[in-house]
């Protein structure tokens, strides 16, 4: 039986896609260990998800660094005491400088709420809606230095309804990824999808990344 996965999450907000993972593992559908969950933000609701189910969290205001790399500088320290696999950025609302991305390279994932290339950064509901679009989904990649711009992992979609509006489009597309990112957590740790110089799902190289059904 493969050993767990050992993860750090970063949050800016919410938690929803931290508190999907800790649902799945608490149902053991995800074999995986949260070493601690690092935010931005003190007043993250993610931190209360995070500190209910007890796990280490801490708070870095990134208001408190004259740059970016300083800011890093302080994750970097928090992760490096802890025995981390995997860095899972859940709705951290921080661009990660250089320096960090290379220390970590393949070792940073995030989830955004697009088909990438498609809409990178925000208000990608507003922009499918406004854009006509007959489908939306949610992306998993790998981080790089840009803005949502490194290897795709995976990725779902939904088509869109006639007269949707942007709530109910965005309650959908949460829905897609509190099933898309436990899953694929769950496949790295099972060895099912290998990152290295290529992603690799079961010896399977997808150009455009993997689609998964909900």
């Amino acid at each position: 039986m493969a050993n767990k996965i050992s993860l750090a999450v970063l949050i800016s907000g919410n938690g929803s896609n931290l508190q999907a993972i800790i649902d799945n593992i608490k149902n053991q559908k995800l074999k995986a260990d949260i070493k601690i969950v690092i935010s931005n933000n003190i007043d993250a609701p993610g931190l209360e998800k995070a500190k209910a189910s007890n796990i280490k969290t801490t708070c870095i205001n990134h208001k408190n660094f004259k740059s970016r790399e300083l800011f890093d500088d302080e994750i970097i320290k928090e992760i490096e005491d802890q025995d981390v696999d995997l860095i899972v950025l859940a709705g951290f609302m921080r661009v990660l400088s250089s320096k960090f991305v290379n220390k970590y390279k393949r070792k940073i994932i995030n989830i955004h709420p697009s088909l990438l290339p498609k809409y990178p950064g925000l208000n990608t509901h507003e922009k499918v809606i406004e854009n006509n679009d007959i489908e939306h989904g949610v992306t998993v990649h790998l981080v790089e230095e840009g803005l949502d711009s490194g290897p795709i992992i995976g990725f779902a979609k939904l088509k869109i309804h006639e007269n949707e509006d942007e709530e109910s489009l965005k309650k959908r597309i949460h829905k897609l990824e509190h099933f898309i990112y436990p899953k694929i957590i769950s496949e790295i740790q099972e060895k099912k999808i290998k990152i290295e110089n290529k992603i690799y799902h079961e010896g399977n190289i997808y150009k455009h990344g993997k689609e998964f059904f909900i």
